[in-house]
């Protein structure tokens, strides 16, 4: 079989991968901020041509930079393009990580274009006798074309593939490949910036070096010509002419330091794809990942056993002893998985001092002897997971005190970026080698299964413990040294036992209500279906956008924004641009809004009411997030729509669990300005808020240049909205652009004219940024770390993220931090008050509880002081409160 060359144009798919999902760029995000939507779609370009192709060798160029022997020769080239927005910068060093990931080769080379670094390896390879495959999305590539090298390029975004052969290009051309070259010199290239000769189009080049065969070939007949204003310009420009077509020819002799065959594709490392997959939240790529391979996990030495003691109802009384001696054990539940009501116990596992005791007989917990040792706040207990062994205890009666260590906690307050929740591989990001995965011992997919020989399971149990209690000593001495210490003993541990009192309680859900809704939902959405098919003049699948198509474009004459390789794009923003023009377009735009409400979440809450108590357990995950924010899960509560007035009445389904009872809500006002104004000391923005002025009317007649606050109109004030999340979000000019609807320039004198405003902000964005430089981290009020590997990297893109890293994580940081304290402190109050009210949900920068209707007088005055007072800033913090009949009654 001959030997395959695939060279990719990285510059050139990396700009179209980014555009094709541009209009999902707010949606593709990861947990840090990071825009993912170029890397999404370089990922799928990049498969659909290792299958379309199956390459044997494989390289990808990328541009070194603006510089060139070219910009050398003439000023001007490509002087006239974009500078590239910051969201697709950002994702660049991410497309080599995965590139690495894949085992493909990346190349660039100072002086010299990425098309240079083509040509030049496409000559190597056709002249070793490779079959050489380009892929690009730019046509100047074509010249390259001969009978061993096909140029393939990239329609649609990235969807679709245009393969270019010499055959193709005399079609589509009229000229040899070669001829490109002189067609571009003749024409021009307003894409690279220089001119070709005045009033020559492609049709006039085509003829001319049909008959000519060349620039060199019309100036060496020149005189042939008839006069004409066409022979005037081509005489007078013919040094611009040579000029253009120096400018056009792609280099294939380039001093690049690569040969062919050292392009030679590799196996893919799938424990980096995992690792990357999992930074950049691509879940269904992982899932697809984990499900089609074996992962190469490192093989673990034999390990030598533990010995134990198989813990039965007869020899309870020696685990008692020994606690009582030591007054401290590790202690490890099994559970299939983490949800309050359906959790299944699988094991149980002790280490009390250099003993250890297991059993599978979970039922053995409930001994009293045991449950009084789990229950005794003398005995510390040190373990993997405080919230989710608290839930799964309670299940069984047993109300665990004496918390000490939380394995899981300390880890992810000591790097906040590299947790993971599998105790084998965690116990390997600290170097210890003792403790094999859960995918090792259980498998993982479909092929996870608990082994039924207690000699493995029971092993692998007393292993944790035993891990919990290796780790414990120098985890703490890392917390102290870091000084933690008090952000885990006075903030996270207590927390974790909140959260867990909260998934406990869970809240109502009126399931009458939801199959109202439903039902309600479905007439609306039958109603709008009815009104689309009138506008349209026929019945027609909705939920089809070929069908939808071809009513908007062919049927209603609407103008095409855009197109799929299967037809019209009927995609979200292309129907944004239409609305105004047809009311069908408004009609089908709430349909899918509708459509979705239905679907996400009304019939997915309905699956996930428990029968025993109508109430939905959320969980919280406390180790998720690099800022230290809550996230919750199955389901996620903090997700409800609430911009769309039926995503708001999704609420009214979420009711108090007594009669006679109410929900109560209260928010912070706008916190994170609030973190800003006191972080970065500003003097404007810290007066702005100890008088209770509108901050974001306050920006705007800053950034406006107003005196009085009646001139600012609800748009300027929406801008100025924007500015004031953007910047602590470190937004770029072209992000910002994007938000209000105006351009980068406008945009970038937003930024400017606020940073005026708020010199203090400016002062912190750049101190902060310098100390990260110098550290290594950033820290919140509460000495919450995130490192900052990037900070100081050479490559521009990294450094850039990490800086608008180390600018936001102190805010978000520092806010997710104040309510957390204010949540550890609700429930020390309520519980002190003796109030029978109590915390259900945390969602972002509000707090839920349920209480009796007599105790709704008290919270009012209650939590508003508890949140207010959490933390001590340099402006007031603000809380906001409500209450009624169901959740949606509290807004």
């Amino acid at each position: 079989m001959m030997e395959k060359l695939v060279l990719i144009d990285g510059n050139s798919v990396a700009f179209r991968a980014f555009y094709a999902l541009y209009s999902s760029l707010d949606r593709f995000v990861n947990h840090d901020g990071l825009h993912t939507n170029a890397i999404y779609a370089f990922k799928n370009m990049l498969d659909k041509i290792l299958a379309d192709f199956k390459p044997t060798h494989v390289m990808v160029a990328f541009d070194a930079g603006k510089t060139t022997f070219r910009t050398e020769k003439f000023a001007d080239y490509k002087g006239q393009r974009a500078k590239t927005p910051t969201e697709l910068l950002e994702q660049l060093p991410y497309l080599r990580k995965l590139l690495e990931a894949y085992g493909i080769k990346y190349y660039e080379l100072v002086n010299y274009e990425a098309d240079d670094i083509i040509g030049t390896l496409a000559k190597q390879g056709q002249d070793a006798g490779y079959e050489v495959v380009i892929v690009t999305g730019d046509r100047d590539l074509t010249q390259l074309v001969t009978d061993k090298i096909t140029v393939a390029v990239t329609q649609k975004g990235v969807s679709e593939i245009e393969e270019y052969t010499p055959q193709h290009v005399r079609e589509k051309y009229g000229l040899e490949p070669q001829q490109i070259i002189d067609m571009k010199a003749l024409v021009g290239d307003s894409s690279d910036n220089y001119p070709g000769v005045t009033k020559i189009g492609e049709k006039t080049a085509v003829k001319l070096l049909s008959q000519f065969g060349s620039v060199e070939g019309i100036y060496e007949h020149i005189d042939e010509l008839k006069k004409s204003k066409m022979k005037d310009n081509l005489v007078a420009e013919q040094e611009i002419a040579y000029l253009c077509k120096d400018l056009a020819t792609i280099r294939q002799d380039a001093p690049i330091t690569i040969e062919v065959a050292d392009l030679l594709l590799t196996r893919p490392d799938q424990n980096a794809l995992v690792t990357l997959y999992q930074e950049l939240d691509f879940k269904r790529f992982l899932e697809q990942l984990l499900g089609q391979t074996q992962l190469d996990l490192q093989t673990q030495e034999q390990l030598a056993d533990i010995a134990y003691t198989l813990l039965t109802e007869e020899n309870v009384f020696e685990l008692i002893e020994d606690a009582k001696k030591t007054q401290k054990l590790s202690f490890h539940l099994e559970m299939d998985n983490d949800n309050y009501h359906t959790a299944l116990f699988l094991g149980f596992a002790f280490e009390v001092g250099a003993k250890h005791y297991a059993s599978r007989n979970c039922e053995l917990l409930q001994n009293p002897a045991i449950k009084g040792l789990l229950e005794d706040p003398v005995i510390k207990i040190d373990l993997f997971d405080a919230k989710r062994t608290y839930v799964g205890l309670r299940r069984l009666d047993i109300q665990m005190q004496g918390l000490d260590f939380d394995l899981l906690l300390v880890s992810y307050l000591l790097d906040t970026s590299d947790n993971d929740n599998d105790l084998g591989k965690l116990a390997l990001q600290h170097d210890y080698h003792q403790m094999p995965s859960d995918e090792e011992v259980y498998g993982k997919g479909a092929k996870r299964q608990i082994p039924v020989e207690d000699e493995i399971f029971l092993q692998h149990l007393v292993r944790k413990t035993n891990t919990i209690a290796q780790l414990k000593p120098s985890l703490q001495e890392k917390l102290r040294s870091n000084c933690q210490e008090d952000l885990y003993l006075t903030i996270e541990r207590p927390l974790a036992l909140v959260l867990a009192e909260m998934e406990i309680a869970g809240i109502k859900v009126d399931q009458e209500r939801l199959l109202t809704m439903q039902e309600e939902f479905k007439q609306r959405l039958t109603q709008l279906e009815e009104d689309i098919y009138c506008q349209a003049g026929e019945e027609f699948n909705l939920n089809s956008p070929k069908q939808l198509g071809v009513i908007l474009f062919e049927k209603l004459q609407l103008p095409v924004i855009k197109k799929t390789k299967t037809g019209y794009s009927t995609s979200v923003d292309v129907l944004e641009q239409l609305r105004p023009m047809a009311p069908i377009v408004d009609d089908i735009l709430s349909y899918r809004q509708l459509a979705k409400l239905q679907s996400t979440y009304i019939e997915g809450l309905l699956k996930v009411i428990f029968k025993k108590d109508s109430k939905v357990h959320t969980r919280y995950t406390q180790t998720l997030t690099a800022t230290g924010r809550l996230s919750s899960v199955d389901p996620n509560l903090q997700n409800i729509p609430i911009r769309l007035e039926e995503g708001r009445k999704i609420r009214q389904a979420f009711v108090a669990s007594k009669p006679g009872w109410e929900i109560f809500a209260s928010d912070y006002s706008q916190i994170e300005l609030r973190v800003l104004a006191h972080i970065s000391g500003d003097e404007n923005m810290q007066q702005a808020f100890k008088n209770d002025l509108d901050i974001h009317a306050n920006t705007a007649m800053s950034v406006f240049g107003l005196s009085d606050p009646t001139q600012v109109t609800a748009d300027m004030r929406r801008q100025a909205k924007a500015v004031n999340f953007g910047i602590v979000y470190g937004i770029s000019d072209f992000g910002l652009a994007q938000s209000i609807g105006t351009t980068r320039k406008k945009a970038k004198e937003f930024i400017q004219t606020y940073f005026e405003a708020f010199p203090g902000v400016h002062c912190y964005m750049q101190e902060i940024v310098a100390k990260a430089q110098e550290q290594g981290y950033v820290e919140t009020i509460f000495k919450r770390r995130r490192y900052l590997p990037d900070i100081n990297a050479k490559n521009f893109n990294l450094r850039s993220f990490a800086q608008r890293t180390a600018m936001n994580t102190p805010i978000q940081g520092s806010a997710a931090d104040i309510i957390k304290v204010a949540m550890i402190k609700m429930q020390k109050a309520l519980k002190k008050e003796g109030l029978q009210a109590r915390m259900l949900l945390q969602v972002h920068d509000e707090l839920i509880f349920e209480a009796p209707k007599e105790e709704i007088a008290i919270l009012e005055q209650l939590v508003p002081k508890i949140m207010d007072s959490a933390v001590e800033l340099a402006v007031p913090l603000k809380v906001e409160s409500a209450h009624g009949l169901t959740w949606f009654d509290t807004k």
